[in-house]
């Protein structure tokens, strides 16, 4: 069966440019005129009006160049500018315009002298450029344009290509009413709707396709292109209200983001999940097995917090599914808060409030005491508590610290062989350990009754490493003197009434899990968990990942980049090189990682492959998920 020519007709201002070319010209000419933004809204108010049909081109055309006040030598800066303006994804794909140069021809109501150098550059030659001409005076200024160019008459377009006579399937590609209508007149076969750089909606509704970009339009016509997928078909759902700075540094990387204000219950997410390619979270949505099986796009997961238990780790990594948390990102929150409990517990300060809110006041230096020369015990030693003990030792206290791991102190800290140790000692005591299932009542009766009498205890880990019961009797015993609580044994999924055995006891700061809630923080999440989610689906870059063996790897510009995830059984990377090696690939790199349960392979290759070595990847036993990347 002989395949039909396509052709390929591009407009160029808002297509192959991000601009429109006579508005740039329009800043340049009128850049030292007192009147120029005013001349300039005049200029692009015209633009619209043509573009989307509302005038005739020819009114545009003609209302514009008189406003310009353009000189001839004002075109080469023109051109210049446009350089530094090429559309990004048709920058990307450069080789594509090389490659298909005799089925590529430009056909715009723009104009030649700016429009040929720029198209030259990408391989089309002045013979398969149509667009106006100037006219210029004595002096070399623009005073108008070839009034015969059948482009400088409205539906000139149509014209155009009806002249040409193309043989083959022709497809059209811009943004606007003069593109769309060649394929109304029926001399166009499709007409792909641009919208890269601008959305006009008389376009995208007369479309048989719409291209949010380059790679969309290539990967509908299955033509080599700089991604494998077009990013916007990747789909990504953000839930908790996590911070709007991941929708735009997501949304501004190409992918279609949708943003829920709320986390989901099971059955909500089962069916909310078909399709996605990313799921972000917070603390609240639970992944359970069952989501998972649901979830027949799902690449990557990001937890917007530090703590996974919400998610079935090792369920997502048998299902080939990268998690990314941020262990990072909130860590001065929660030390901050932790500074701020330390202080308001030793200066018994909740207690005076709630008085003094109740309308008794009782100035007494009574239970109130300062910081400085008081022992705290940090129990875990990691991001948090190093940095606590910091901070807490620049306030005068001393510091002494428990962890499982062999930690190195900072400062003057101590390390304490043991948990009892550290609680013998402490007259405030800080929790700061993981989400370990075994962590489970970590402080109960027993460790609580090897404390100081009168000490303070913090918690802003996890809910389930403190005992309520046996904290509350310490509490109304006296036994101690007071505690700060951030995180509880059961939370509910959304704001509203919530009941503790802690509420109403004296000198206990309650506070709804907010300690590594600032905006600061949910900053930095929105910038570090995207950026891993990104350079995942971008790369192919594991590291930092919690679940998954990590890869970090440098970015290929000249390869194409294979992404294998298997069981880690023997054998299976021969069996990956055997099937290159049948199509001839040759391997320019290749990344192996694995753990108990998965392997992970990258390879990178130099040549152009048959597409059939991607069905025999796919069908390597024991393949979880295969993924080309470009």
């Amino acid at each position: 069966m002989v395949k039909t020519r396509r052709i390929y007709v591009f407009d160029f201002d808002s297509t192959l440019t991000r601009v429109e070319a006579l508005d740039v010209l329009a800043e340049i000419s009128l850049k030292e005129k007192p009147y120029k933004d005013q001349r300039l809204a005049e200029i692009q108010e015209i633009t619209n009006l043509g573009i989307d049909g509302d005038i005739s081109f020819t009114e545009s055309l003609e209302r514009r160049i008189r406003l310009l006040e353009a000189h001839k030598d004002d075109l080469d800066g023109l051109v210049n500018e446009l350089r530094q303006k090429i559309s990004k994804s048709i920058e990307e794909n450069k080789e594509f315009f090389e490659s298909h140069a005799k089925d590529i021809y430009v056909i715009s109501c723009g104009f030649k002298e700016f429009i040929e150098p720029i198209v030259a550059e990408y391989n089309i030659t002045p013979n398969r450029v149509y667009a106006n001409t100037f006219k210029f005076n004595q002096a070399g200024f623009i005073i108008g344009f070839d009034e015969s160019n059948v482009l400088s008459s409205h539906n000139g377009k149509i014209e155009c290509l009806k002249h040409l006579n193309l043989e083959g399937e022709v497809q059209v590609i811009g943004d606007g009413y003069s593109d769309y209508v060649m394929r109304e007149a029926g001399i166009a076969d499709k007409f792909f709707a641009y919208t890269e750089n601008v959305h006009r909606e008389k376009a995208t509704l007369n479309a048989d396709h719409v291209a949010p970009n380059l790679n969309e339009f290539l990967f509908v016509n299955d033509l080599p292109r700089k991604i494998s997928y077009p990013k916007h078909r990747i789909k990504i759902l953000l839930l908790e209200n996590v911070h709007p700075d991941a929708f735009d540094n997501l949304s501004e990387e190409g992918f279609s983001v949708e943003l829920v204000k709320h986390s989901l219950t099971e059955e909500e997410l089962i069916e909310r999940i078909k399709g996605i390619h990313v799921l972000g979270i917070r603390s609240k949505t639970q992944v359970t097995e069952k989501v998972l099986e649901a979830a027949d796009k799902l690449l990557v997961i990001g937890a917007f917090c530090i703590g996974t238990t919400q998610i079935n780790l090792d369920g997502a990594k048998r299902k080939g599914v990268v998690v990314f948390n941020a262990p990072y990102s909130n860590t001065r929150s929660v030390v901050e808060l932790a500074i701020g409990q330390i202080i308001m517990l030793m200066r018994n300060v909740f207690t005076r409030s709630t008085e003094i809110h109740n309308g008794k006041w009782f100035k007494t230096a009574l239970n109130s005491n300062e910081v400085r020369g008081k022992n705290l015990g940090i129990v875990g030693y990691g991001n948090i508590g190093k940095q606590l003990s910091v901070l807490a030792e620049a306030l005068g206290m001393r510091v002494y610290y428990y962890d499982v791991a062999d930690k190195l102190a900072l400062g003057n800290a101590i390390k304490c062989s043991s948990l009892e140790d550290l609680l013998s000692v402490a007259d405030v005591v800080t929790l700061h350990i993981d989400d370990n299932k075994a962590n489970k009542d970590f402080i109960g009766e027993r460790e609580i009754n090897q404390m100081r009498n009168g000490a303070m205890l913090i918690n802003l880990s996890r809910g389930f490493v403190v005992n309520i019961d046996a904290l509350v009797a310490a509490l109304q015993s006296k036994k101690l003197g007071g505690a700060a609580i951030d995180v509880y044994p059961e939370e509910p999924i959304s704001n509203g009434d919530f009941k503790t055995s802690l509420q109403g006891l004296d000198n206990v700061i309650l506070t709804p899990h907010v300690g590594g809630s600032t905006l600061e923080a949910q900053r930095d999440i929105a910038d570090f968990v995207p950026n891993k989610i990104m350079d995942y689906i971008n790369t192919g870059n594991t590291f930092d990942a919690v679940n998954f063996p990590n890869i970090r790897l440098p970015k290929q510009n000249n390869a194409h980049r294979f992404l294998h995830i298997h069981k880690n059984v023997p054998g299976i990377m021969a069996k990956i090189n055997e099937v290159l090696a049948h199509f001839d690939m040759n391997i320019t790199g290749q990344y192996l990682s694995t753990d108990s349960e998965v392997g992970y392979v990258i390879t990178d290759l130099d040549k152009e492959y048959n597409k059939e070595v991607i069905k025999a990847l796919k069908n390597v036993e024991n393949t979880i998920k295969f993924r080309v990347l470009y």
